[in-house]
């Protein structure tokens, strides 16, 4: 399976990147694109400060080029989008394939005094359920927000799938760099699946304090190995992932069949 991350600064209403990023992955065979948080949307302390008639209108406008973007090259586009229903914003992560589009709306959304999604958005909270899973040439993929990455719930609902990649997008900043990667690790060589992140990158100026987004996108093997990684600058990363990889993690460690003899006891 090849794949990319597209790793990029909030892109506004200009489509310009998009277009010319997804002809070169096209052109190198890969057929899922995942991108980062907040790259469709302004930063969400910046949604703030729109009406929410500005956000259904940027929120349109992106959904109409990637519908059309994953038609054209028949490709799978996994991208962050803020959206619009009833006059209420939400949060979620959309899959655009050539002949389908889905939503997964955050379950789990970050609370904390200085970055509180959670308040402003309109996602429901309520009993946790299985993440959003689709297949591309028999290649299983799941899609995890960055914060949701930390919840040991929704990992048990792909354990169960048999998931070979799980998608992740991102908007990770100030001191976390080795936090990230570490938890990116762990979880890819606990599950034994390819872990593929997606971080933005750029500022927000908040005030007194600079929030800097550094990027550091990544994939990471089913034994939690580090096998492609960008620094903090605007860059597309096309990587390749095989099933046998996974299926030979799995039976080397055994994780899952301890589980699942257990299960059945």
């Amino acid at each position: 399976m090849k794949a990319a991350v597209l790793q990029l600064s909030a892109q506004g209403m200009s489509s310009t990147k998009l277009y010319n990023y997804i002809r070169i992955a096209s052109k190198n065979g890969v057929k899922v694109l995942l991108l980062g948080e907040y790259i469709l949307n302004p930063f969400f302390k910046e949604l703030k400060s729109l009406s929410v008639a500005m956000i259904k209108e940027q929120a349109e406008h992106q959904t109409k080029v990637l519908k059309e973007l994953a038609t054209t090259y028949r490709m799978t586009i996994v991208a962050p989008l803020v959206i619009v229903k009833k006059q209420k914003v939400y949060k979620t992560i959309v899959k655009f394939s050539p002949t389908s589009t889905a939503y997964y709306q955050q379950q789990l959304l970050i609370n904390y005094p200085h970055w509180n999604e959670e308040k402003f958005f309109a996602n429901e909270a309520k009993p946790l359920k299985s993440p959003l899973t689709f297949k591309v040439d028999n290649f299983k993929f799941a899609i995890l927000s960055g914060f949701e990455l930390h919840f040991d719930e929704l990992w048990s609902h792909i354990s169960e799938k048999n998931i070979d990649c799980v998608l992740v997008p991102s908007v990770s900043t100030f001191d976390s760099f080795e936090r990230w990667k570490m938890l990116v690790q762990t979880r890819a060589f606990t599950h034994n699946c390819f872990v593929l992140r997606a971080n933005r990158i750029g500022e927000y100026q908040d005030k007194d304090v600079t929030w800097h987004f550094y990027g550091d996108s990544l994939l990471v093997s089913p034994d939690g190995d580090i096998l492609n990684h960008l620094g903090n600058k605007e860059e597309l990363m096309i990587v390749d992932m095989h099933h046998s990889e996974v299926v030979h993690s799995r039976r080397t460690w055994g994780f899952h069949e301890m589980t699942h003899k257990r299960k059945a006891l």
